[in-house]
């Protein structure tokens, strides 16, 4: 029950955002009573904080997957975390949705939990443009908070507009970004 109460406030939150869905909306969605919404969940906060966690901690745990490989070169865990995150927006795009869009929504006391993690999968994207740096593959003269910053704000943006079964599946749209990010788009 708890999964399918996440599920279900997942698409309300989608659609109608976090503010203007209330538990009444959630548990009337599941034909449940409040009592069963309040024994997974304290609050509506404590549920868009699971909601939260549970897409940021995957998104890590895949991440450290590719960055793992000591052996790769540095372009291709760029590719391979660029691949990652149109994925995830593919295949969980309202959560996605939820965990960019409703992250206001959470007290600082939340925040302070889900910023570090946040900021971790940032932080491990530097690292590995800072290595493409030393190694030779990028150029030396890139600034690599910019170029981490422009990486993620191209694909984290796609939680907008990409849907799946649209005109490019996420392969395509994923390969347009790696070719713009690692080769540039001048002729």
């Amino acid at each position: 029950m708890k999964e399918k109460i996440i599920e279900s406030s997942i698409r309300l939150f989608e659609r109608k955002g976090f503010k203007e869905t209330s538990i009444q909306d959630i548990v009337e969605s599941l034909g449940v009573t409040k009592g069963t919404f309040y024994y997974y969940f304290s609050s509506k906060e404590e549920l868009l904080m699971d909601i939260h966690l549970s897409y940021i901690d995957g998104l890590i745990a895949r991440q450290e997957v590719i960055l793992e490989d000591t052996s790769a070169p540095a372009a291709a865990k760029i590719q391979g975390v660029i691949s990652l995150l149109i994925h995830d927006i593919q295949s969980q795009g309202q959560s996605a949705k939820v965990f960019f869009r409703e992250m206001k929504a959470l007290s600082d006391e939340k925040l302070s939990q889900i910023i570090p993690k946040r900021d971790l999968f940032r932080f491990n994207i530097e690292q590995v443009v800072k290595e493409g740096i030393a190694k030779g593959e990028f150029r030396p003269e890139l600034d690599p908070v910019i170029v981490t910053f422009g990486i993620l704000g191209m694909a984290n943006w796609t939680y907008q507009w990409f849907h799946p079964g649209g005109r490019l599946g996420e392969e395509e749209v994923s390969g347009i970004f790696i070719d713009m990010i690692l080769t540039g788009i001048a002729s």
